[in-house]
């Protein structure tokens, strides 16, 4: 990407991408290198979720941030952790009694159960990759095991075997007295048999370049060198000698892991580097607030909200206060997505760097982005509609909206095919209808009669209009008790949101909804006219 001019005035922005390009701009090592290094990190004993978009998308938001700051390059590596060993089979995968013969080998030694690549680890690394080139995302992909055999570590690994002891320091008050007896930095690879080894350290020889173990099953003494992949540090040291070894600038982690942190920071710091700007973001949790959990699988995977929703609703969603905990379940995506295109239309107004739209689109809107029509409106139709395929929901389109095209706009079209995917899936099989109450009868009446009335002057109307001057005549409708409610004009009452509940509640069996005006005038008004009298009248025999 060609550089940017600098521009210190986005340090006065008020978006947390920003605050934390400001930090990493004020870095020693960024100003003494001309550059910055953005670093995420991956274990791969499982396939990539939708925790590793976030983490990537908020990383890169940052990055971009940073770069419009300074006008400074930069990089992301996003680092595979390969070489950690396999502790559990996870309960995804095919053939698991082939992961389970190689429990405690590193992922990148195990043969792939899919079939496919040359090992477990490969296979999921590939996944990584064209998951995150799925949503455009720019980084270098890096392998622990490679980084590991090539000789990168080599140097920083000699170096913490210099310091074996300030690091096992480090460590030692964390640990039970088992674990602090037998802890090293250090993780040997047998030789043997492939397996990742726990043990204590008999021997560190700094100047051989040599740590000397035993095997607990056989005896056997091993003297194994800690460079050229013989060894793997432990996590929390082989995090610190990531940073060290690249001198990455900065790292984002999630709040399970802020005393990993803190704890990965001194050991850099006793290597003799300086730890990277860190961010820790909030879990998520379900609808119920308990934290979500893979083993539980009480949350929401990223294809499914995908198969709902387009990839940028995803992006608002992670965009918005990352500090935050929040509930990650199927009843945030409409709501998300109708604040993305708020936010694209805002955009496109005013090209302001504290609108989540503009980190997400890298400060440019592309062409066809934003909708004519939200995403909760097209639920509403479909509710209305029934409408469980897209074709249902163009046939309306195009009779009431002929300017809404998918060419017109892609995104439109991305929107219908979701929403009805989302309608038929999420809202059909939970829509709860509710006979109405007898004044509630006699308003929506009025409504229906009001809407017929004014039938020809309101399609006479500006298409653009035509919303306004139909919530108009809900209004009026509303008008009545039990619904008024004192207004600034004493000769206009208003109207309480029970006359809204009510007509979404008794006509489209949910809780609530977008203007009424802009749904009936997209749904027709004659249509209207029969939903609500048709509900009313089979209200009338149920009853």
């Amino acid at each position: 990407m060609e550089a940017l001019p600098a521009d210190p005035s986005l340090r006065d922005i008020r978006a947390w991408p920003f605050e934390e390009a400001a930090k990493v701009a004020d870095r020693a090592s960024v100003k003494a290198k001309g550059m910055a290094l953005f670093e995420t990190g991956y274990g791969p004993s499982g396939l990539p979720h939708i925790g590793t978009f976030g983490e990537v998308a908020r990383t890169t938001w940052v990055r971009r941030a940073f770069e419009r700051l300074t006008g400074l390059p930069s990089r992301l590596v996003a680092f595979s952790d390969d070489m950690d060993a396999l502790r559990k089979v996870p309960d995804n995968v095919p053939n698991p009694e082939l992961l389970r013969a190689n429990l405690g080998k590193p992922v990148s030694r195990i043969p792939d159960p899919f079939g496919t690549h040359e090992s477990y680890g490969a296979h999921n690394n590939a996944r990584l990759r064209t998951f995150l080139e799925a949503f455009g995302f720019e980084f270098e992909f890096a392998s622990s095991t490679d980084y590991y055999s090539s000789g990168r570590f080599d140097e920083a690994l000699l170096r913490m075997l210099a310091v074996h002891e300030e690091v096992r320091q480090v460590i030692l008050p964390t640990l039970g007295p088992d674990r602090r007896a037998t802890y090293s930095p250090f993780l040997p690879i047998h030789p043997r048999t492939g397996l990742v080894m726990q043990v204590p350290m008999e021997e560190v020889r700094p100047d051989a370049g040599t740590v000397v173990w035993r095997d607990p099953e056989t005896g056997e003494r091993y003297e194994t060198p800690v460079t050229g992949g013989h060894v793997k540090a432990q996590w929390k040291a082989d995090w610190a000698l990531r940073w060290y070894a690249l001198g990455v600038d900065y790292e984002m982690s999630g709040k399970d892991l802020i005393d990993s942190v803190k704890l990965s920071s001194q050991i850099c710091r006793v290597l003799g580097g300086e730890p990277p700007v860190g961010f820790t973001y909030e879990l998520f949790l379900d609808a119920q607030g308990q934290k979500i959990s893979k083993s539980k699988g009480n949350g929401l995977t990223i294809e499914e909200w995908l198969t709902y929703a387009p990839p940028e609703s995803l992006s608002l969603f992670m965009y918005q206060q990352p500090g935050r905990a929040k509930r990650l379940h199927f009843d945030v995506i409409p709501r998300a997505t109708d604040e993305y295109l708020a936010n694209v239309e805002k955009l496109r107004v005013a090209a302001d760097p504290a609108n989540p739209a503009w980190h997400i689109h890298g400060g440019a809107l592309p062409n066809g982005a934003g909708s004519p029509i939200t995403f909760t409106l097209l639920l509403n139709l479909a509710v209305a509609a029934n409408a469980e395929t897209p074709e249902m929901l163009w046939g309306y389109l195009r009779r009431h909206a002929p300017e809404a095209t998918p060419e017109a706009s892609p995104m439109l079209a991305v929107l219908v095919e979701r929403a009805s995917a989302y309608y038929r899936d999420m809202v059909k099989p939970t829509k709860r209808f509710r006979p109405a109450t007898q004044p509630e009868r006699e308003a929506l009446l009025h409504l229906a009669q009001l809407l017929r009335e004014n039938q020809a002057r309101i399609e006479a109307l500006p298409a653009a209009e035509r919303p306004g001057a139909i919530q108009d005549l809900v209004y009026d409708a509303g008008r009545r008790e039990p619904f008024l409610q004192p207004g600034k004009d004493p000769s206009r009452p208003g109207v309480s949101r029970a006359w809204f509940a009510a007509i979404y509640q008794v006509l489209l069996g949910q809780e609530e909804g977008p203007r009424f005006g802009g749904f009936v005038a997209l749904y027709g008004i004659p249509e209207t006219v029969a939903l609500i009298e048709g509900t009313l009248e089979r209200g009338a025999d149920a009853a």
